[in-house]
């Protein structure tokens, strides 16, 4: 019996179907890609510019590869124009880590919900700061607050630093019941950083000034400032100071638990790594929480420095 031609025809178009598509499949899978896989995120963080910023960061570097080799995540160490840019850059979540004075962690922890201190300095739960007078003026070291600087051409550091312009300003506050800008017959300048303050001093071109004592200390230890011509005159009380504070968006970037693990690598660099702590400088770095910054945060809201 003769088949109808339409039958052979459609046979023959499914044997050739059959036969190529092998091959189409073969074809069709190596033209597939594997999608590249998504670049690790990185940890940034930036530390308030107390000292000359290219000075820090030649410090922080260092500590950077440290925490990326420790941590298994790329770390990099994001410089900060000024005290309030670090605050800013923290706020907007362009870092997730700082190394904050008392008044800037304030801050950032009030702008940023959630955010935590985490680690400070031993010696930053009893912080000072030092008001320094070139030779010329007359003072000697005291425990009396020297009531004589207000007729003094002086110089704070930067406007937010705690232990530079805001503890002390407190504290001639507290010690002569006027406000700073009352207590000096003429205006105080701002420096920016502590070592500014220090080499004013010590040239003459600004009377006295009021430092972070561990800058003004590590200058004298090298050589860097004369104590007999930039001298010590007052030493205020104790207050907190430095920290690392923590974004909390640490969490979701890196995984739950990143934060604890942070503190703990930072605060393992004691041992494990002590040469990087002369990046602060400091002597061992301990656990952190935002309660022990209190009194700092009561001065600022007085100031009106945090909402």
């Amino acid at each position: 019996m003769k088949r109808p031609a339409f039958i052979g025809l459609a046979l023959a178009s499914l044997l050739a179907l059959n036969a190529c598509s092998p091959q189409t499949k073969k074809e069709a899978d190596a033209t597939k890609t594997t999608p590249a896989p998504s670049a690790p995120k990185t940890l940034r963080f930036s530390a308030i510019p107390n000292q000359n910023s290219t000075e820090l960061k030649a410090k922080f570097d260092p500590m950077a590869a440290h925490l990326s080799t420790e941590l298994g995540v790329p770390v990099e160490f994001v410089p900060s124009s000024d005290y309030k840019a670090s605050v800013d850059m923290f706020k907007n979540g362009q870092i997730q880590l700082a190394w904050f004075g008392g008044v800037t962690g304030v801050q950032a922890r009030a702008a940023v919900p959630g955010a935590q201190a985490i680690v400070q300095g031993r010696e930053d739960t009893a912080f000072q700061s030092f008001f320094i007078a070139h030779k010329d003026s007359g003072l000697e070291l005291s425990d009396t607050f020297p009531a004589a600087l207000g007729k003094l051409k002086f110089a704070f550091g930067a406007e937010t630093s705690t232990s530079g312009r805001v503890m002390p300003a407190w504290f001639i506050k507290q010690q002569t019941g006027a406000s700073a800008e009352a207590f000096f017959t003429e205006k105080p300048i701002f420096t920016g950083s502590h070592d500014k303050t220090c080499e004013l001093v010590e040239a003459g071109q600004v009377q006295a000034g009021v430092v972070d004592y561990t800058v003004y200390n590590k200058r004298v230890a090298a050589g860097t400032t004369n104590p007999d011509a930039c001298r010590v005159i007052w030493k205020t009380p104790t207050f907190p100071d430095y920290n690392f504070t923590a974004h909390p968006a640490l969490e979701s970037d890196f995984g739950p638990g990143f934060t604890k693990k942070l503190q703990a690598t930072l605060i393992a660099m004691t041992t494990k790594n002590p040469d990087l702590l002369k990046a602060f400088p400091r002597e061992a770095l301990i656990e952190a929480t935002n309660a022990e910054y209190t009194p700092v945060e009561e001065v600022c809201r007085e100031l009106g420095l945090v909402r």
